[in-house]
């Protein structure tokens, strides 16, 4: 995939770390203004205001927005805050209403995100707008059509992007709603050179502890912001209750929070420049090792070849995979790590003997 050019528009235009909070829906006008009030009061006013207005549910019966009337309601914000407002859209007339109502930015849920057809529907009716995006991770962690439903806003002309990392779908870890996996959008901020990355820690974590860790760790990691669902009264919020939090409950997040400097805005001292050089040094060893690694492996197919074995030795393999799993453990590194490095490097042998074996019958059949 090639990386993206460095474009100086991306983003939202406001500051970073960027600050979204607001309901998981807006459910009338008295809870709007009451958020807002409570957000003045505690001095937690966010950057940028995001309120629910259609909300795609799992199952039928459940609350799923209270619809256009909404996005009128979203005037208060702007009366008593005077800040700009975000709702989610989930298809084309969603987007339509939007900007008829003037709404400032808006996002792409992840239900909708894994949809190509309903982001291509959304992009023409935004067409012609300078309205921001940002869009939500698809709910399974698929890069591509992360990074495609971005590029499908670009392709309409929609400049002013950002991506939202809110976590994946996970149906064993239940230490979480939806798993964080922080490769994805540090790989999605490799690629798309300039793109900012907002963290969700409310969707990841599902319930109101764990969201001061979950946003720490997103700053640890040098994304751009966060978003949290904020509420007046959120035990007795009409969605997503436990995992909001209180306005008063957000300035102690927030303020608990190290934000860190990205090193992108300043100039690594000279002991991190030495440990970048180590690092340098030692990655130039490891790429050394693994060429003479598999110089050796292509002697094994070689001979496997002249002999008629089998390319694939279950029993040599699981043998490998345990020895090797439990050595690097014993070297303080992790058994996912390591189990993911050897199929890595399983992978790329078994295809160098492959074609080892294709090359060697076109030589017979030539």
């Amino acid at each position: 995939m090639k990386p993206h050019k460095q474009i100086k528009d991306w983003g939202l235009g406001l500051t970073t770390p960027l600050i979204i909070a607001g309901p998981c829906s807006a459910e009338s006008p008295e809870q709007i203004e009451k958020i807002c009030l409570e957000m003045k009061a505690e001095n937690a006013v966010p950057q940028l205001f995001r309120a629910g207005i259609w909300k795609p549910r799992t199952r039928p019966g459940s609350f799923e927005g209270i619809g256009e009337e909404g996005l009128k309601w979203m005037e208060i914000v702007r009366h008593h805050l005077n800040i700009p407002i975000t709702v989610e859209v989930g298809n084309a007339a969603h987007a339509e209403l939007a900007l008829k109502h003037g709404v400032d930015v808006v996002w792409i849920g992840a239900r909708t995100t894994v949809n190509p057809f309903a982001v291509q529907e959304i992009a023409e009716a935004l067409r012609g707008s300078d309205v921001p995006v940002m869009v939500k991770n698809p709910m399974n962690p698929d890069l591509d059509l992360w990074i495609g439903a971005l590029e499908r806003m670009h392709a309409v002309g929609l400049d002013k992007l950002a991506a939202i990392h809110r976590g994946f779908s996970d149906a064993y870890d239940k230490r979480f709603r939806n798993k964080p996996n922080w490769s994805m959008p540090i790989h999605l901020k490799r690629v798309w050179t300039g793109m900012e990355v907002i963290n969700d820690p409310s969707h990841i974590v599902g319930k109101r502890d764990g969201i001061l860790d979950i946003s720490q760790r997103a700053m640890n990691f040098g994304l751009d912001g966060l978003m949290i669902e904020t509420h007046h009264d959120p035990d007795n919020a009409w969605s997503d209750a436990k995992q909001q939090v209180t306005p008063k409950a957000l300035r102690e997040i927030l303020n608990s929070i190290d934000f860190k400097e990205p090193l992108e805005n300043m100039k690594p001292d000279e002991r991190l420049e030495d440990l970048r050089r180590a690092v340098d040094h030692l990655d130039d060893q490891l790429l050394d090792v693994l060429q003479e690694r598999f110089a050796v492996i292509d002697q094994i197919g070689e001979h496997k070849r002249q002999h008629h074995l089998t390319v694939f030795q279950s029993g040599r393999w699981k043998d490998v995979m345990e020895s090797r799993t439990q050595k690097g453990v014993k070297k303080n590194l992790s058994e996912k790590f390591m189990k993911e490095l050897l199929y890595s490097i399983h992978e790329e042998s078994v295809k160098r003997q492959e074609k080892q074996l294709r090359e060697a019958d076109a030589v017979k059949k030539a």
